[in-house]
């Protein structure tokens, strides 16, 4: 699962692809080394963390929590990151489960 609890935290797994057609996410890839990740897609382009912003934004609009909830520990310039969602409440969490066994697109 490319999710865990770290106390009250949640830590995620994304693999982002940006400059997409659309916004969404869903479904999970796996790496060579076995590693699964949370697949999502923004429009937004790679530039100057355009496509980090925006997956942000994406995310907390997604499962209603503040954008300054979320924050990227790892992957700046990768497609494979690892966010915190701090404070992440169980509703959050749920969705989240859900949304790894299916697709969600934005508008």
């Amino acid at each position: 699962m490319p999710l865990r609890r770290d106390g009250a935290d949640l830590l995620l797994s994304i693999r982002l692809t940006p400059k997409s057609s659309r916004e969404r996410i869903g479904g999970v890839f796996a790496d060579a080394q076995g590693q699964n990740w949370l697949q999502a897609s923004v429009t937004a382009p790679p530039d100057k963390g355009k496509a980090n912003a925006a997956l942000r934004a994406f995310l907390a609009g997604t499962l209603k929590l503040p954008a300054s909830s979320i924050l990227l520990e790892t992957g700046d310039t990768s497609r494979l990151k690892r966010l915190r969602l701090k404070d992440c409440t169980p509703d959050a969490e749920d969705l989240l489960r859900q949304i790894a066994s299916k697709e969600l697109t934005g508008t």
